[in-house]
């Protein structure tokens, strides 16, 4: 399976690798590690998170209020945002 991420998703993850850096010695590696291995999981289990529409799916971080947002298209994974819990996402515009 090929991952790819949106510009907006990996610009989402940049802000949210520095912003966690700046608030603690590692806390930014982290997070960074913690999306990573979600993403992994995904790869492997790509419908076993919850749907939001019927092509868009969320898996939500254990340890950090960020979700991963993506859609599986044939074989590849599209990560369509890092999305903060507290923030609204706006589905129709990622569809």
């Amino acid at each position: 399976m090929i991952i790819r991420l949106l510009k907006p998703a990996q610009a989402e993850l940049d802000e949210a690798v520095a912003w966690y850096a700046d608030q603690a010695p590692g806390l930014g590696d982290a997070f960074l590690l913690e999306t990573l291995k979600a993403i992994k999981l995904i790869e492997q289990f790509p419908r076993a998170w919850h749907p939001l529409t019927p092509q868009i799916r969320r898996c939500r971080l254990r340890r950090f209020p960020y979700s991963v947002v993506y859609t599986v298209d044939g074989d590849d994974l599209l990560v369509l945002a890092i999305a903060h819990q507290h923030r609204k996402l706006a589905i129709g515009a990622a569809g």
